[in-house]
């Protein structure tokens, strides 16, 4: 096994790293994973994987300074992804420090990097959704939390280091993911995407609620989320590993913005049961901190060749319905 087929990926037990993970094991890699398992099932979200090995991430450092280390990629989508977070202290050691400590090891060893970066760094999106990966077009955005916050705090880092001259990996990107759905992602609770929320209420043809919208410009139900199927997150990843010159930041969304009710229909329809929604009033919590449109701009991925034919919003709830009703317990 060449180097350049052994990859580290971080945040293999959650959503999206687990899927690439397990992607990338089905086609050769040699994959090590490093994340905390906690005492919930996300084990079972690379259970039937391949894996070269596990490291805990306490002990990464020590893993990485080994002198017969030899990676090819890191893929690094450990972070903490909750949008109400409120402990800066943790999110700063979390998405921050080890996402540069990460940065910095890849570019003085030449090993390709690929990051998850947020839409939550666009804020509320008045500025709209644009990749621009300039110093001067990531000063103009502003992040509605902590989460957001961190994640542009590294896009800006890593910028400045590139604008600077600084060494870079010899191929990396940092990936905008926008509204993430699909299979992996029961064991994120609250913040698991809302197709998973409703399925089963949809299933039983009971009514599906929805947030009232407190916005002047949205209807109830009209919030709209650029919804991206998890595999075609998976896809943008692998075309970066096989890329020998990308560097950039990067939009990872479909380019299509959908409404929560569409994405109801969307549900219902899968499980072929009429609609039944019903709306209930957004949490306080949410409240100054919520989006209620995000597009990804796909100007830029796709013109150096990293998107793939994105599934429609109906193909992938489809598609995820399906998984789901063969896997009831995950």
């Amino acid at each position: 096994m060449t180097a350049s087929k052994s990859v580290l990926v971080t945040g293999a037990a959650g959503f999206i790293g687990s899927n690439i993970a397990r992607s990338l094991s089905a086609d050769g890699f040699q994959v090590t994973i490093c994340d905390w398992f906690g005492e919930d099932d996300r084990w079972k979200n690379v259970s039937d994987v391949v894996i070269h090995d596990i490291v805990r991430p306490e002990d990464l450092a020590a893993w990485l300074a080994r002198p017969d280390r030899s990676l090819g990629a890191v893929v690094h989508m450990g972070a903490i992804s909750a949008t109400t977070e409120r402990d800066v202290n943790a999110i700063i050691a979390n998405n921050i420090r080890l996402s540069l400590d990460l940065w910095d090891y890849c570019r003085f060893h030449g090993v390709k990097f690929v990051y998850a970066s947020s839409a939550a760094t666009y804020g509320s999106g008045e500025g709209g959704f644009v990749d621009d990966d300039s110093a001067a077009g990531l000063a103009r955005l502003e992040p509605l939390n902590p989460y957001g916050w961190s994640k542009h705090f590294v896009d800006r880092r890593i910028v400045d280091d590139v604008a600077r001259g600084e060494r870079t990996p010899p191929c990396w990107a940092g990936l905008k993911f926008f509204n993430v759905y699909g299979p992996r992602e029961a064991h994120k609770g609250s913040m698991r995407s809302v197709v998973h929320q409703i399925w089963p209420a949809a299933a039983r043809g009971e009514t599906v609620r929805l947030f009232r919208s407190d916005h002047p410009k949205f209807e109830d139900g009209g919030q709209q989320r650029d919804f991206i199927y998890v595999d075609d997150c998976v896809e943008i990843v692998r075309r970066v590993l096989a890329s020998e010159r990308a560097g950039g930041i990067y939009n990872a969304g479909t380019g299509k913005a959908r409404s929560f009710c569409d994405l109801a229909l969307a549900v219902f329809a899968a499980v072929g049961r009429e609609p039944n929604i019903e709306y209930v009033d957004m949490p306080e919590a949410l409240k100054g901190r919520y989006q209620y449109f995000t597009q990804a701009d796909v100007t830029r991925v796709t013109a150096v060749g990293l998107a793939p034919q994105f599934r429609s919003l109906e193909q992938g709830v489809a598609e995820y319905v399906a998984w789901l009703e063969a896997r009831p317990d995950r």
